[in-house]
């Protein structure tokens, strides 16, 4: 990739930029990297444990793989959301012939408006695929900053009666301190009951004890989750085999991951020899 994009690959001590390609390994990340690297490429889009973890510094620019995988990933959230208003969890563990029983129940996303928390490029890339739908979207995002195609932008401080008003949530925000646990009780109290909740991002967004609660008491319909808080999720968990979870094993990004960075890295490359901004920077400030 390095080649490719017209670079040349030499050791960590005479290298200007340094391009990290173990996506789980941060254990064997340099301990500290020479004063001459001046851009690191990360593999993954979220970097909270990067940040957590405090490799992230402020004395070189450091980029993510925020936005590679956007589309694959909204593909992913809508197949959860629909395969939740439609009721196949419902379908597929049963053994009989339930129509009169489904008929009522059966959901439609035509007419909906499905409230998406984080207006990155997952929100960007799902809002089209669900107007095809006859949906709308409604986006909270940190700042308010409209975002095309959703008839309503908010930023998350005015967040108000976002939950009540829309008919289903999509979580796809970065996981960063201010974001741990946003959907809790009161939330999950506050939605639909006829509501489906999607979680596509990092499973601490969502305080994983109120939605079982949530679940139970069927304050809302269903979720679907592709992501968990732990994670993995322990074979014991009551959201394994409950009725109305769907739980992928973060795959949601597979289709892409390894393509998707080969063209942010390459790009990247081409960008910073041009001497022209790099795409994904990484804003310590935010967290993402």
């Amino acid at each position: 990739m390095v080649r490719q994009a017209g670079a040349v690959v030499v050791d960590l001590a005479g290298a200007q930029a340094l391009a990290w390609t173990a996506w789980t390994d941060l254990a064997s990340f340099p301990k500290s990297l020479p004063a001459g690297i001046e851009w690191v490429q990360l593999p993954s889009a979220g970097v909270e444990r990067w940040v957590e973890a405090g490799i992230i510094d402020r004395a070189r620019v450091w980029t993510s793989a925020v936005g590679v995988c956007a589309t694959p990933v909204a593909e992913h959230a809508l197949t959860l959301l629909l395969a939740g208003v439609r009721l196949l969890p419902e379908c597929l563990r049963s053994a009989e012939w339930a129509r009169t029983d489904l008929l009522p129940r059966v959901g439609t996303l035509a007419g909906s408006v499905v409230g998406i928390v984080g207006g990155g490029s997952i929100a960007r890339a799902l809002i089209p695929a669900l107007a095809a739908l006859g949906a709308e979207a409604s986006v909270v995002n940190r700042g308010g900053h409209p975002v095309p195609g959703a008839v309503e932008t908010r930023p998350v401080a005015e967040i108000g009666d976002f939950w009540e008003a829309v008919d289903h949530v999509v979580v796809a925000a970065p996981d960063t301190p201010d974001t741990r646990h946003l959907v809790g009780s009161a939330e999950l109290d506050a939605m639909k009951q006829t509501a489906w909740l999607i979680n596509i991002a990092r499973g601490p967004i969502v305080d994983t004890e109120a939605l079982v609660r949530a679940l139970d008491s069927a304050s809302i319909a269903g979720a679907g989750l592709d992501v968990t808080d732990p994670e993995p999720l322990p074979a014991a968990h009551p959201l394994w085999g409950h009725p109305k979870v769907i739980v992928t094993p973060h795959v949601a990004d597979a289709a892409m991951t390894l393509r998707g960075f080969h063209q942010r890295l390459t790009g990247n490359i081409r960008r910073w020899m041009a001497g022209e901004d790099l795409v994904g920077v990484i804003d310590l400030d935010r967290g993402y």
